[in-house]
C-alpha cells in the first residue's frame, strides 16, 4: 500500500521525476491518437502515428524545459516557457506541410490546426495539467466532428466544390457553362482550362462556391449536355 501511495503522490509532484514523467508522456500519446485517429478516419496522411508522436515531444519537450532548471540551476533561475515557444514556432512547419493546394483548392487546413492544438495539448499534459488536456481533447472532437454535422444540420454557409469537365474540341471560353451554372444559382469562384492540342481536348475545372443545401446534379446534368462532353467529375472540397 505504501508503494502505491508513494506513485500516486508521484503523478501530482511539481518536480520531473520518472513516474510522472512516464505517465505523462503515455498520456500525452493516448490523447494525440484520438485525434489521429479521426484524422486518419478522414483519409490524411497525418494520422494515428503522427499526431501522437507529436503530441508525446511536446510533452517531453516541456518535461525537459521543467527538468533542465531543476537540476542544473534551480527552478527558480530557469525559464521553461523557452523550449515552449520554440515547440510553437517549430510546429507550425508541420502544420504547414500539411496544408497542399490543388488546382486552386486548399485543402488540409483543420489537420494543420489539429497539428497546432494536439502539440499543445502535449505540453499542456507535460506541466500535469492532465484534466484540460482531456477536455481539451473531446472538445478537438466537438469541434471537427460535432460542430461539422451542426453546419449541414442547419445548411449554414456555403462550401466550395470542383466540378471537372473533359471535352472534345478546344474550347476558347467557358461562357456556357456560366451561363448555365448563373441558372443554378452557382458561382464560380475560380476556373482553370487545360488546351490539349495534340489529342483536341479541352479540360475545364470550375471552382464554384454553393449553399450546403443545394444539390448540383441538376446543374451537372445540363453541364454533360453542353459542348462535346467527355466526362464531368464533381468532388466535394470538404475542409479535410
Amino acid at each position: 500500500m505504501n508503494i502505491l501511495q508513494y506513485i500516486t503522490s508521484q503523478f501530482g509532484s511539481l518536480d520531473v521525476n520518472l513516474i510522472n514523467a512516464s505517465f505523462r508522456l503515455l498520456l500525452a500519446l493516448l490523447l494525440g491518437a484520438l485525434v489521429g485517429t479521426e484524422r486518419k478516419h478522414k483519409g490524411q496522411v497525418a494520422g494515428i502515428r503522427t499526431f501522437a508522436l507529436i503530441s508525446m515531444g511536446a510533452c517531453l519537450s516541456m518535461l525537459l524545459s521543467i527538468y533542465v532548471p531543476q537540476e542544473y540551476m534551480g527552478l527558480k533561475n530557469g525559464d521553461p516557457g523557452r523550449i515552449a515557444a520554440q515547440v510553437i514556432t517549430g510546429i507550425g512547419f508541420l502544420g504547414g506541410g500539411a496544408m497542399i493546394q490543388q488546382r486552386g483548392v486548399v485543402r488540409g487546413l483543420t489537420t494543420a490546426a489539429g497539428i497546432w492544438i494536439t502539440a499543445i495539448i502535449g505540453m499542456a499534459v507535460g506541466v500535469g495539467m492532465y484534466m484540460a488536456s482531456v477536455v481539451c481533447t473531446l472538445l478537438i472532437f466537438l469541434v471537427i466532428v460535432g460542430f461539422n454535422r451542426f453546419e449541414h444540420l442547419i445548411h449554414i454557409g456555403q462550401e466550395t466544390k470542383v466540378i471537372s469537365i473533359r471535352s472534345k474540341g478546344i474550347l476558347r471560353n467557358i461562357d456556357t457553362y456560366e451561363k448555365l451554372l448563373r441558372e443554378e444559382g452557382v458561382h464560380i469562384s475560380n476556373f482553370f482550362i487545360e488546351q490539349n492540342f495534340e489529342n483536341d481536348i479541352t479540360e475545364v475545372n470550375l471552382v464554384v462556391l454553393v449553399r450546403t443545401s443545394k444539390r448540383l446534379m441538376d446543374a451537372i446534368n445540363r453541364l454533360g449536355e453542353a459542348n462535346d462532353t467527355l466526362s464531368i467529375t464533381l468532388s466535394n472540397q470538404i475542409d479535410l
